[in-house]
């Protein structure tokens, strides 16, 4: 069940800070994903010493950590120091897409317009740059895209050619020009029952854009069990061979499954590579048997929620999931 409540995100919070303790490796997304529920619990001092603690560990996005907090400070009276946080930010040109949406989307959200364009627009350039196959742009960047497309049309600013590439990247049934007619917010106030279902429609499609990019680094996971890695599981626990017949068995069905996902509309799918010491600490966690094949798709689950699922699919050009050496398009991508 998802927190809905204060009380549940604090206690969510709270557990995500024992797995932190429990897997010191694994601290960073663990504690990204803590501060997140206690800014929702309403508890964003506490966030933000988290925002600190994370960023006095030399951590491996230190500009999205930078631009979380600001947007937490924000939130709740520290607008000087956040404007300093997102200058720097800034400055520093990061070349993922999240913290400049994140430094952006602030200043949008306390009515800077310009401003949030303006950053939308840097990022924009700098992240286009290293695209080579507009079919091929990354979901974060794809995501840039699409807030910027809303903040031009909330300052009526004619289209440019990223504005026409986030159209064309969009695939919800609603297109972008209806979901940011600021004009549609008006509808809202409207006494015609059509009018209210058709806005309901809008918003609901939107909603579904914005939770789809909200869980993307929560992925749907299928464990990979390396060659190496499967024959020492099946050795030690045989009971699973019916899970897993053989290595070749084994790949196969990891891309069948995931395709089968895909094409029943599951969004944000990943694979998380799985090694025997790692499971049988997983399966001792939960005072079970790693012979328990019930235990394999929680251990999945545990592993994303740690930062450690690779997205699926990877690019054509991309090297395999599967560690062949070969890329994606010529190895599991071509069946």
């Amino acid at each position: 069940m998802r927190p809905d409540t204060p009380a549940d995100h604090t206690t969510e919070a709270e557990r995500l800070l024992r797995t932190a303790a429990q897997y010191p490796e694994d601290q960073e997304p663990l504690l990204l994903q803590a501060a997140a529920h206690l800014e929702l619990s309403g508890d964003r001092p506490r966030a933000t010493h988290l925002y600190d603690t994370l960023l006095s560990a030399d951590p491996s996005q230190p500009h999205l950590i930078r631009a979380l907090k600001a947007a937490n400070l924000w939130e709740y009276g520290h607008e000087a120091e956040a404007r300093a946080i997102i200058e720097g930010v800034r400055a520093s040109g990061p070349l993922d897409a999240a913290p400049w949406e994140i430094v952006a989307e602030t200043l949008e959200s306390h009515d800077e317009l310009e401003s949030s364009e303006e950053i939308f627009s840097e990022a924009a350039r700098l992240l286009m740059r290293s695209v080579k196959d507009v079919r091929e742009v990354p979901h974060p960047t794809r995501s840039l895209l699409t807030s910027r497309h809303r903040v031009r049309r909330m300052l009526a600013l004619p289209h440019d050619d990223w504005d026409t590439l986030a159209d064309t990247l969009h695939t919800a049934d609603v297109p972008l020009d209806e979901l940011h007619d600021p004009k549609r917010l008006w509808s809202l106030g409207s006494s015609d029952p059509a009018e209210l279902q058709a806005e309901i429609t809008r918003l609901r499609s939107e909603l579904g854009s914005y939770r789809t990019a909200l869980s993307r680094p929560f992925p749907v996971a299928v464990l990979h069990w390396p060659e190496a890695e499967l024959d020492e599981l099946l050795a030690s626990y045989p009971e699973l061979e019916s899970e897993y017949p053989t290595y070749r068995a084994h790949l196969t069905d990891i891309e069948a499954s995931l395709r089968e996902l895909a094409q029943a509309g599951t969004p944000n799918l990943g694979i998380v590579p799985a090694t025997v010491p790692s499971y049988e600490a997983f399966a001792a966690s939960e005072a079970s048997s790693p012979a328990n094949a019930d235990l394999l798709p929680q251990y999945a689950t545990t592993l994303a929620a740690r930062g450690r699922a690779l997205a699926w699919p990877p690019s054509r050009s991309a090297p395999c999931w599967c560690g062949s050496g070969r890329t994606y398009g010529e190895c599991h991508g071509s069946e």
